[in-house]
């Protein structure tokens, strides 16, 4: 099917080493993302985000108010994605402190209505209730659109590469990751317009018209 439509998702990642499972979930997530959105007929660009790339920026950004070029360029990439892929770490029955401290600076309204598709890892799969009792009333708060079915990946789940029965790595990763495919290619595009550049005449706006 030739692609008709064009939309743009970016990963944010929070994992804090390199290599990173975090990282691995993130990268799975979006190449089957990628993969339900061309099936659909949709062009699709992946960007990604490694949050603690910024740590340092982040921080400053707390405590200034003002972000770096870099971190900006994050975020502007993030504010103008048609869909978000967002994966973290579980510490202490919660998403990371850095990946809380990266959608802090993020702007109240900047995720209204997005698409959003949230994994997470962790040491055992008893922290998998967190996607739900931590991740989803963030998102929520910030008004973002999250997609029903969400992905957790403990230690196990990456044994012969998550490849085993119905209910392994893949399959979920491949159920969650078409949700949220159907959720961006139905999403209508986002403008790219800058409205600036043709701005209302003073007149105009003295007249009230």
């Amino acid at each position: 099917m030739i692609p008709v439509r064009q939309r743009s998702v970016v990963v944010v990642s929070a994992g804090l080493r390199e290599p990173s499972s975090t990282r691995l979930l993130a990268d799975r997530l979006a190449a089957a993302s990628e993969r339900h959105l061309r099936d659909a007929g949709v062009d699709v660009t992946i960007a990604s985000v490694e949050v603690r790339e910024h740590a340092t920026d982040l921080t400053n950004n707390l405590l200034t108010g003002f972000p770096s070029p870099k971190l900006q360029a994050a975020i502007a990439t993030v504010l103008g994605a048609d869909g978000l892929i967002a994966v973290s770490p579980i510490f202490n029955a919660s998403y990371s402190g850095l990946f809380k401290v990266f959608f802090d600076v993020i702007e109240r309204d900047g995720l209204t209505g997005m698409p959003v598709l949230l994994g997470a890892t962790g040491g055992t799969a008893r922290h998998s209730l967190a996607l739900e009792y931590a991740f989803r009333p963030l998102f929520a708060y910030l008004d973002a659109a999250v997609v029903s079915t969400a992905v957790f990946a403990a230690p196990e789940d990456w044994a012969q590469g998550g490849i085993g029965p119905e209910s392994s790595l893949v399959e979920r990763i491949d159920r969650a990751s078409g949700d949220f495919a159907r959720a961006v290619a139905t999403r209508p595009a986002r403008s790219t317009a800058d409205p600036f550049e043709e701005p209302v005449p003073f007149e105009q706006l003295l007249s009230g018209e």
